[in-house]
């Protein structure tokens, strides 16, 4: 049986798959890096659904910044599952904003709470997700930086 976009001419392409040529970012640890992200993105999208949805008019800022973290934490899930440059690119940059939201809400919640009057998923650097949205992204910059992809041509890599 073919598979859509497989050739069956065989003299002139691998049978091979494409990643098998260079190394993946998504083994071992990274496996476990990417599931717990994905939990985060569901959790995190589900609470602030609920919240906009249901009592939006109550902390504007505070159940906005919860939607803006599902959004992070989705595509984060997204950029470490794709390979390429590219994808790689924005999962760094995804992953250090998230460090930088956790970090800036974070601080923000704790030293002036009057600002959040109802808890966000980085309050008080992610107290109520056991402090995972404050390890999680140092976690993610580590794995990101020593699994760098391998430099190759590649038509969804070219800038």
């Amino acid at each position: 049986m073919r598979v859509l976009g497989e050739s069956t001419d065989m003299t002139t392409h691998s049978t091979e798959p494409r990643r098998a040529t260079r190394p993946r970012r998504l083994s071992g640890i990274g496996r476990v890096l990417v599931a717990v992200y994905g939990v985060l993105a569901l959790a995190a999208t589900g609470r602030s659904l609920v919240q906009i949805v249901e009592k939006f008019d109550e902390a504007p800022l505070a159940y906005s910044l919860s939607g803006l973290a599902a959004v992070v934490y989705i595509v984060a899930t997204i950029a470490l599952v794709r390979p390429g440059l590219t994808w790689y690119r924005v999962a760094w940059a995804t992953i250090v904003f998230e460090f930088t939201g956790v970090i800036v809400i974070g601080a923000l919640s704790v030293l002036r709470p009057d600002l959040f009057p109802h808890d966000t998923v980085w309050s008080a650097f992610g107290r109520g997700y056991l402090f995972i949205p404050l390890v999680l992204p140092v976690l993610g910059m580590w794995w990101l930086a020593r699994h760098r992809p391998v430099a190759f041509a590649a038509p969804e890599d070219a800038e």
